[in-house]
C-alpha cells in the first residue's frame, strides 16, 4: 500500500495535474494521514458520532438532552465524536467528558474554530467537508441527529446515503428530537 500511495504521487507528476488540483490532493491526503493518526489508539472503542446545531444555547431542552446522552453512552462504554464547536457539539462533550470525546472541527471563513477542546490531542481540524464526514462515519459505530440546520441535515443524509449503498458499516442512526 505504501508503494501504491507513492506510485499515485509520482503519477501526479506524470499527469501534469495544476498546481490547485496538487494543492487539494496534498491537503486532502495529509488531513487524511493526520486524523487515522489521531483515531487509531482509539479503533478498539466504540463511538457515536453525534450531529446537530451550534446554535442551541445552554439550558436549552435539546442541549440538556445531548448532554445526557454524552453522559449515558460514556457510561455504555463509548466515545463521542463531535464537531467541537458550540451548541450541541458541546453539549454532547459536556456530557461525555473532553477525555471520552473527539473533534473533528471544519476550519470555516465567518464561524468561529472549535470553542471545546482547544489543546486536546483529540482535536482535529479539517478544511474539507468531505474528509471530515468522512471520518464522522468511517469511526462511528453509531450516529445521533439532533435538532439543526444545514450542516446537520447534510451530515444525516450523508449516514443515509452511505448506509444506503453499503459504502458505511450498518450501524444505527439515532434521530432525537
Amino acid at each position: 500500500l505504501h508503494r501504491e500511495i507513492l506510485l499515485n504521487a509520482l503519477k501526479c507528476k506524470r499527469d501534469e495535474l495544476d498546481i490547485l488540483d496538487l494543492k487539494v490532493i496534498n491537503r486532502a491526503v495529509d488531513e487524511f494521514r493526520y486524523a487515522a493518526k489521531v483515531f487509531k489508539p482509539y479503533r478498539n472503542i466504540r463511538k457515536v458520532s453525534i450531529f446537530g446545531s451550534a446554535r442551541v444555547p445552554e439550558g436549552d431542552p435539546h442541549y440538556e438532552l445531548a448532554a445526557r446522552f454524552g453522559r449515558l453512552m460514556t457510561e455504555q462504554g463509548f466515545m463521542a465524536i463531535t464537531g467541537a464547536a458550540s451548541g450541541i457539539m458541546k453539549a454532547g462533550i459536556d456530557g461525555a467528558g473532553a477525555e471520552n470525546s473527539f473533534g473533528v472541527n471544519i476550519l470555516l471563513p465567518f464561524e468561529s474554530p472549535a470553542t471545546v477542546m482547544q489543546d486536546d490531542p483529540k482535536l482535529v481540524t479539517f478544511r474539507f467537508f468531505f474528509t471530515r464526514k468522512l471520518f464522522f462515519v468511517m469511526e462511528a459505530d453509531a450516529c445521533a441527529l439532533f435538532p439543526g440546520g444545514f450542516g446537520t441535515q447534510d451530515e444525516g443524509f450523508e449516514v443515509l446515503t452511505l448506509l444506503q449503498t453499503g459504502k458505511a458499516q450498518p450501524m444505527p442512526l439515532v434521530l432525537m428530537v
